[in-house]
């Protein structure tokens, strides 16, 4: 069974999402937000990058997802926000774990059905998909979606994988 910590990265609120995932199987672990206040722009960066690896020796993920940088109106939104996952994929990337990253429409995609989905379908489908209680705050639901959409992708890696095998043997025969 993979266990795939998603991330939904922002300078100021980071979400989480952790899930156990085999087959058509998926088991939720937990989420929650990494929530870095007021502090200067250095310094939560820290906290990003802390509050990852503290969930990496938590959980210990086998798989780590996070979302594209998204630019929209404001390039200095824009880059804070790279540096954020920056500091997300260093944490993973200092524990050794695998990263993955998707764009926001393949997650929607993933989770939805549709690229255009929007925050409130998001929120519902992971509900409906980890068999929630209740629907997860925002952040923590996208990275929820974040963490779906890798195991979507890992599982159609694997079964390519497996239909390459077959191809490979029946030509050897």
């Amino acid at each position: 069974m993979a266990v795939i910590l998603g991330i939904d990265p922002g300078s100021r609120f980071t979400g989480y999402g952790v899930i156990a995932h085999q087959g058509a199987k998926f088991q939720y672990l937990g989420s929650g937000c990494i929530k870095v206040g007021e502090h200067d722009f250095p310094t939560r960066l820290k906290m990003i990058y802390q509050g990852i690896t503290q969930l990496i020796e938590q959980f210990s993920p086998s798989d780590f997802a996070i979302e594209q940088v998204f630019v929209a109106h404001n390039p200095s939104s824009a880059l804070k926000l790279g540096q954020a996952r920056g500091a997300a994929i260093v944490a993973a990337t200092m524990q050794s774990v695998s990263v993955s990253e998707y764009s926001a429409r393949q997650i929607k995609q993933a989770v939805a059905g549709t690229g255009g989905a929007d925050k409130n379908q998001v929120q519902e489908m992971v509900k409906r998909i980890l068999k929630l209680p209740g629907t997860p705050q925002a952040d923590a639901a996208d990275a929820l979606a974040v963490a779906i959409c890798h195991a979507h992708s890992r599982q159609n890696l694997i079964k390519m994988a497996g239909a390459a095998r077959k191809t490979v043997r029946g030509r050897l025969r």
